[in-house]
């Protein structure tokens, strides 16, 4: 056992952190195409002289998944997650290098924050744990997925299906926090897609009373959805308003507490595709939406559903042609689990942590739903997805000392 702590071994080598960081930024991973084998090999190479057992998982070519397995002193798994894809970038759009680039006390990527980021802080942990000769308390499994940008299939969903994720708890490193916010999500909003086709009578556009406006239809079918449910305050299960209310005061700052209230106390109503009509002249025969409707945790989707689809017969010439959702999940807000990455965070950043919902669903929802407690942490920045995303280096440092922390803190949770 080295004198040295994992957290110390992190401080004392910011620059190897850096560097391996930069080795991830370097590899383009924008999905689609989402083609992760390059930096699967590079993370494979990173970790062929730790003592660690490393496996690759397979279910598209293309976009290979990495599970890493280190071994504890107890017989209880903490999974960390992190997807290795991103999403695309425009190259004249960036001032520094998409591919990264170390400025002063940044460094800038696509990934930097969401997640590459926190994909080399969770590498750079178990190098810590072993560059220090220490066991961790609780067998660690790292679970590196492709696809994850597109919600596809080949990365999380195949593990799970395969069975390769068999933990107590998890982690994601998804970026939870801001320069001056901090928190952990423990829950996600449930979602209803819909498909809804409208049909009219076609007329010339000189005419229109003589022709029934499908695209018309449609539109009035999608306000009465909003006059009927947008309005209404959702019944949110008593053990979840807690968290909704923490949730409010985390984004109340930022969108004003008006509208953080109304994100989450009210259903949100999407409409994100209209199509329809075939002529500028013509009054169009049929018409085509995709809405999207998000319901906080602690709301029973199929409920909703319910009362959506008979708005939706109420509506003259409107169908429901496809529709899929799903139920928002919520960890408990003192769950051992909640506890350790709050209490670790909190101790590390020296303010408060708050305890609060996604305003979507991810893999989170996934794990959850597959009986695996979970939640989203790392500090990050609000350059997710934006030109010149960046983390800051003493960001990436922290995030390590969480994850090298975290398992200690969580088994004294789990088992005081």
């Amino acid at each position: 056992m080295s004198d040295v702590s994992p957290s110390e071994y992190v401080r004392a080598h910011r620059e190897d952190l850096i560097t391996l960081a930069l080795d991830l930024l370097a590899i383009d991973t924008a999905n689609p195409p989402g083609d992760t084998r390059k930096i699967v090999a590079e993370i494979e190479r990173f970790l062929e002289p730790l003592p660690v057992d490393v496996e690759r998982v397979v279910a598209d070519p293309a976009k290979p998944n990495l599970i890493v397995r280190v071994p504890g002193q107890a017989d209880q798994t903490l999974l960390y997650n992190g997807h290795l894809d991103t999403v695309p970038f425009d190259a004249d759009a960036w001032t520094h290098d998409p591919l990264g680039e170390h400025v002063d006390d940044r460094v800038y990527g696509r990934g930097a924050t969401d997640m590459k980021g926190a994909v080399a802080s969770m590498l750079f942990a178990i190098q810590a744990y072993a560059a220090t000769d220490a066991d961790p308390p609780v067998d660690l499994l790292f679970a590196f997925v492709s696809d994850e940008e597109v919600g596809g299939d080949a990365g999380l969903p195949a593990l799970l299906e395969d069975g390769q994720l068999d933990a107590n708890a998890c982690v994601i490193g998804e970026p939870t926090c801001e320069v001056d916010r901090h928190s952990v999500t423990i829950a996600d909003r449930g979602s209803i897609w819909l498909t809804l086709e409208a049909s009219g009578e076609g007329a010339h556009g000189s005419r229109p009373p003589l022709g029934v406006n499908a695209i018309d239809r449609l539109y009035d079918a999608v306000e009465t959805m909003r006059e009927r449910f947008g309005a209404k305050r959702l019944e949110i299960a008593a053990d979840v308003a807690p968290i909704i209310e923490e949730s409010v005061e985390y984004y109340a700052p930022s969108m004003g507490e008006d509208v953080a209230r109304e994100l989450f106390w009210y259903p949100s109503i999407n409409l994100g595709i209209l199509e329809g009509g075939d002529a500028i002249n013509s009054v169009p025969q049929s018409a085509r939406a995709e809405i999207d409707v998000r319901l906080a945790a602690g709301v029973h989707t199929p409920d909703v559903l319910a009362g959506i689809r008979d708005c939706v017969a109420d509506c003259e010439g409107i169908t429901i042609a496809d529709v899929s959702w799903s139920v928002g999940t919520a960890e408990p807000p003192d769950s051992p689990l909640v506890e350790a990455v709050a209490s670790t965070a909190a101790a590390i950043t020296e303010t408060r942590v708050y305890r609060r919902s996604a305003t979507g669903g991810g893999d989170a929802k996934k794990l959850r739903n597959a009986g695996i407690p979970t939640v989203e942490f790392a500090l990050g920045t609000d350059t997710v997805h934006a030109p010149d995303e960046y983390v800051p280096v003493d960001v990436l440092a922290d995030n390590t000392v969480v994850y090298t922390q975290l398992p200690t803190e969580w088994s004294s949770q789990v088992d005081p």
